[in-house]
């Protein structure tokens, strides 16, 4: 049976120096962190970025921490209006900031080792047709792909509910000629949009899955959660990535409890190795019974 490997995101660290969180991640039992590059932890923008990723990669290799890199800040490359730009911009010069971001983001998991980079495609503002947003989303996704593949580091397309790429068939469409181009899958995602069972996603895109994120979630509503606190079936949720012998990060998404990281941050992993024990238990149970 695979052992299953949890990840914690640094946008639920938020009130935390970078050092602390990591060190709290470590110390609560996970096997890696998904860093969110953003100006209170890791700014790919400041000097010398080169030379912290190298201290991170260090200081990372000491906790025994694995890592993906996740692209979601929200204010980063503009202060003031919230994820812009996107691949989709109408402005040239913003979809190239976005474009020449993701590589840092790629260039920073070379330099860490990272499992992948995740990142997501934005939404069409009013007056952008959907087959130009197609377009620009296809320039963008190709160049990133391209400086992906020369650094060895794996990319990862995350379907988002209302962006251009809101489903896991929208990234299977836009994948088709993308080899390269993995899936970054948000279990709760698929509660939100109702496309997919979420463990029957999994199970669907096994090999083309480049990094999972878990968290709890109400159908149709884009809020995470606590675990226990939403719909999601996470023992079933965690026996189909077993079942798939997913050894990658899964990585726990819980970016509205940065308040309450101290206690939040070990809680998710306990609720979690709780959810193995019991489906160990039931799979016992129902062996013995067939016996």
């Amino acid at each position: 049976m695979t052992r299953l490997r949890f990840a914690y995101n640094t946008n639920g660290t938020a009130n935390h120096r970078l050092d602390d969180a990591l060190s709290l991640i470590a110390d609560s039992g996970y096997d890696g962190v998904a860093l969110t590059l953003d100006h209170q932890h890791f700014d790919p923008f400041e000097p010398d970025c080169a030379a912290r990723a190298e201290r991170l990669a260090r200081r990372l290799d000491g906790l025994s921490l694995g890592s993906v890199i996740e692209t979601g800040a929200r204010y980063l490359l503009d202060p003031r209006a919230k994820h812009e730009p996107t691949l989709l911009t109408r402005d040239p010069a913003g979809r190239a900031r976005r474009v020449d971001f993701l590589c840092r983001a790629v260039d920073i998991a070379a330099t860490l080792g990272s499992e992948a980079v995740s990142f997501w495609a934005g939404v069409p503002k009013a007056g952008v047709g959907r087959d130009e947003a197609w377009s620009w989303l296809r320039q963008g996704l190709e160049a990133v792909c391209r400086h992906a593949e020369d650094r060895g580091v794996t990319v990862a397309l995350e379907p988002e509910p209302g962006m251009l790429v809101e489903t896991v068939d929208d990234y299977a469409t836009v994948a088709r000629d993308l080899p390269n181009l993995t899936l970054a899958l948000d279990l709760g995602h698929c509660l939100v949009t109702g496309e997919r069972d979420p463990a029957a996603a999994a199970r669907e895109f096994d090999g083309r899955i480049g990094t999972v994120s878990i968290e709890d979630m109400k159908r149709g509503e884009h809020i995470h959660l606590a675990f226990g606190e939403g719909d999601m079936d996470i023992p079933g949720i965690l026996d189909a990535l077993e079942e798939i012998a997913f050894e990658r990060l899964v990585c726990v998404e819980l970016s509205r409890d940065s308040h309450r990281a101290d206690t939040m941050v070990p809680q998710a992993l306990r609720y979690l190795r709780s959810c193995r024990v019991e489906v160990e238990r039931t799979a016992s149970l129902a062996l013995s019974a067939g016996a």
